[in-house]
């Protein structure tokens, strides 16, 4: 797996993930569970891979685009 996370993508899904996390302590009913997608984020923002990124051939990681120029 190579990374294509950049940093700033990193800082906004860690932070949209810390966010989704708050739900599930914040709201009430079946509608806070919508907050477990934060892990999701939160765990590729740690790998530094998305995997659906290749999918639509997206790379937001500066040192990989600057390779292949």
């Amino acid at each position: 797996m190579k990374a294509n996370i950049g940093s700033a993508d990193r800082v906004i899904r860690i932070i949209l993930g810390l966010v989704l996390l708050s739900l599930l302590f914040i709201l009430d009913g079946g509608i806070k569970y919508i907050g477990l997608l934060g892990i999701v984020l939160l765990l590729t923002a740690i790998i530094k891979f998305c995997p659906l990124y290749p999918i639509f051939k997206i790379n937001t990681n500066s040192k990989n685009n600057s390779a292949k120029m």
